[in-house]
């Protein structure tokens, strides 16, 4: 009898929101994939975890033929049978300047630009073109995680981490487009301040001064809801940018 399990290939799983969407899918019964310029952290509390981990600095673009064919290869073992269910496009990187203070265009040098955006843009515009067929096999669904700073200044966020989450959710539209008559959804949630160990200092003043929930949100309901979109609840969904912001864009 054929193993009827789904896959998910996550970047940036090691913490944050990239875990809690680990361990969210694993729960459900998924196999997941990771991708990280890390190797596997061996507290990882999921099964196959080590086996199924690929390390991969998503900033070298000379890298992304070889991990392609990693991902292409473990797919197309008997338990996957070639299909990839859901790819979520979680890495992201964001530059500070000295103390973590925020990185304007006028401190961000080009090869901080380029370095930005080779990890925000160009890993899941390649990831989605090199896996497509995967994808299609199994009518599978594409999450890009962008974030609140893709449509309004943040004061912690730097000029290239927007821009790249800007365009990011212009990608998304793309692929929606290119991807959906083969059956394939395209979306992506937009976080804003999210419980994790990365939060800047003084984000306290912006959940009192501009959040109308008054807290932080948590990395269990972002996992949620990228759960849902890599799900048949979500069928009719495509070409969306969800804000999961308690309200801060408002």
């Amino acid at each position: 009898m054929p193993n009827t399990k789904k896959t998910l290939l996550l970047t940036g799983a090691s913490r944050g929101i990239g875990h809690a969407t680990v361990k969210h899918f694993h729960a459900a019964e998924w196999r997941v994939i990771t991708v990280s310029r890390q190797p596997f952290d061996k507290i990882c509390p999921w099964p196959q975890g080590e086996k199924d981990h690929i390390q991969a600095d998503l900033n070298d673009v000379d890298q992304y033929p070889a991990m392609i064919a990693k991902i292409r290869s473990k797919l197309a073992e008997p338990e996957t049978g070639g299909k990839l269910a859901a790819l979520v496009n979680n890495a992201g990187i964001s530059p500070k300047l000295e103390g973590g203070r925020r990185m304007g265009a006028l401190e961000t040098s080009l090869a901080t630009w380029q370095n930005v955006f080779n990890v925000n843009l160009f890993a899941p515009a390649l990831l989605g073109q090199g896996l497509f067929e995967e994808l299609k096999l199994a009518q599978g669904s594409v999450v890009n995680v962008t974030s609140i700073a893709g449509s309004k200044v943040h004061p912690f966020a730097g000029a290239a981490y927007a821009s790249s989450k800007a365009a990011l959710a212009t990608l998304t539209r793309e692929l929606a487009r290119d991807f959906g008559p083969h059956g394939v959804r395209v979306n992506a949630i937009a976080p804003g301040e999210i419980d994790t160990s990365i939060l800047s200092p003084g984000t306290d003043d912006i959940v009192q001064r501009e959040i109308p929930m008054r807290r932080l949100g948590k990395p269990s309901e972002v996992a949620q809801l990228i759960y849902f979109l890599c799900t048949s609840q979500s069928s009719y969904v495509n070409g969306a940018e969800i804000h999961v912001n308690g309200g801060e864009h408002v």
